[in-house]
């Protein structure tokens, strides 16, 4: 994107007023989405994105500007702004020499979904709609997206480092509607991975689609939730989101920093059940959070950060660890080139126990099983979380029953590590999710066994 010499001369230019650290971060990424809803193609639509973020450092002082002109002068005024915005300094010369990192790529792409003509996308949604709408009569309407991106990446800072990344991604989502004497249930099913078209070699969208036309159907026979404390069992795959809200977030070291995480000041401190071992890992194959290098140029790596219920470690960006005298984490991550980056989770997820799932079932009395988490909300200073359930079921006698629906998840992220009471042995990753903070968005994931958490709150609707 940009030649070597002329990010040196820019970072000079970046330190020129006296700074202690600067950096830029250059991107050009391109991005296909085609959406259908009701088996007619609302849109097909192609975009390319091309710029640069430099941020300057002087003290606690960070200066950011951001410029979609890559030539050596858009570039040069950029720096002299954030140079600007951080200081007023002396107008120094401080020369720095980078040398390349080698490439770090967690997976290779056989095809480009750039080469895959906009026909074939669209003809993929069409069979995705199909395959929902013949799952059952009860099926009434049926939205469809997908995407996928190419996003080029170059990294170099004053501390003489230079990294790139070429990074792919492709995502399906399916939508569902039923009709029925309850009225409308949605049900919902999606796939991300940093992979390329071969993934549709492997992956059958078909059934896919099937799975979120049958969770609506379900839900048409589905009795109001209960209310109350009870036993809840959450399927493997379907829970990881818990677990990055409720407690990822509070384990991130900008939080910590600031005092604003509930495990502020606890490592080595038992904080979950010696049963848990929670993990955040960006090398992690083809999921939705990976990556070859964060987006401060550090190679992503495993990064356990519980270990059987002692907290051993937080994630860490650059400006945090610098501050403790740490090595970063691989943890910092941005939104694009217009962003600055910030401690975020990629893979997060908790390891596997020894139980069999059916077991963990057959050994709760009664309770939920939770079959499919929704969306929430977590309050990171306390870890107190709301879930909806978009797929649940009875508990009764040992034995999954009767289905679910109208019901919230509501807890404590801590008080749910340290009452897990039961782990599978069947891990699984989830669907795809993009994580919010302070106004960005980036790719995660998430993931879990089978398990069980003695006692969680279900605020429900049945009388």
């Amino acid at each position: 994107m940009i030649d070597h010499d002329v990010v040196e001369r820019t970072i000079a230019e970046a330190l020129r007023t006296g700074a202690d650290f600067a950096e830029v971060y250059a991107e050009d990424k391109r991005n296909t989405s085609v959406a259908l809803d009701d088996g007619r193609v609302e849109q097909v639509t192609s975009g390319r994105d091309r710029g640069a973020g430099i941020r300057v450092i002087k003290g606690e002082t960070t200066g950011f500007a951001h410029t979609s002109d890559l030539s050596e002068s858009g570039l040069a005024e950029a720096a002299r702004a954030a140079a600007a915005a951080a200081s007023q300094g002396d107008g120094g010369v401080r020369t720095v020499a980078l040398a390349q990192s080698p490439a770090h790529r967690p997976n290779s792409i056989v095809t480009y979904p750039e080469d895959i003509a906009k026909a074939d996308k669209v003809s993929l949604m069409q069979r995705v709609d199909e395959a929902a709408r013949s799952f059952g009569s009860e099926i009434v309407q049926v939205s469809a997206g997908y995407g996928d991106s190419r996003k080029r990446v170059l990294v170099a800072n004053s501390d003489g480092l230079l990294a790139d990344d070429d990074v792919v991604r492709l995502l399906v989502r399916i939508s569902a509607v039923a009709s029925g004497d309850t009225g409308m249930q949605t049900g919902f099913q999606s796939m991300g991975r940093t992979v390329g078209w071969e993934t549709f070699d492997e992956l059958d969208v078909e059934a896919l689609a099937r799975d979120a036309a049958r969770q609506a159907i379900v839900k048409l026979k589905a009795r109001p939730a209960p209310s109350g404390a009870m036993p809840v069992v959450i399927k493997n795959g379907t829970g990881g989101v818990l677990f990055h809200e409720a407690c990822g977030h509070g384990l991130e070291a900008d939080h910590v920093q600031k005092g604003a995480s509930v495990y502020a000041d606890k490592i080595g401190e038992l904080v979950a059940s010696p049963l848990v071992t929670l993990v955040d890992d960006g090398t992690m194959g083809t999921e939705w959070g990976t990556l070859g290098i964060d987006d401060e140029g550090h190679r992503t790596r495993r990064n356990v950060l519980i270990e059987d219920g002692v907290l051993v470690d937080y994630m860490w960006d650059h400006i945090r660890a610098r501050k403790d005298g740490r090595d970063p984490s691989g943890n910092g991550r941005r939104q694009s080139y217009m962003h600055l980056p910030m401690v975020r989770m990629t893979n997060t997820y908790v390891m596997n126990g020894d139980s069999e799932p059916d077991d963990i079932v057959a050994d709760t009395e009664n309770g939920v099983y939770i079959a499919h988490l929704g969306g929430g909300s977590v309050n990171t200073a306390t870890g107190d979380f709301v879930f909806g359930m978009n797929e649940a079921y009875l508990i009764e006698n040992g034995e999954i029953t009767e289905p679910l629906r109208e019901g919230n998840l509501i807890g404590n992220g801590p008080q749910v590590l340290r009452d897990i009471d039961l782990l599978g042995n069947d891990f699984a990753m989830g669907n795809p999710g993009t994580c919010g903070k302070d106004g960005q968005g980036v790719p995660v994931g998430d993931g879990q066994p089978t398990l069980r958490v003695k006692s969680l709150t279900i605020g429900g609707t049945a009388s």
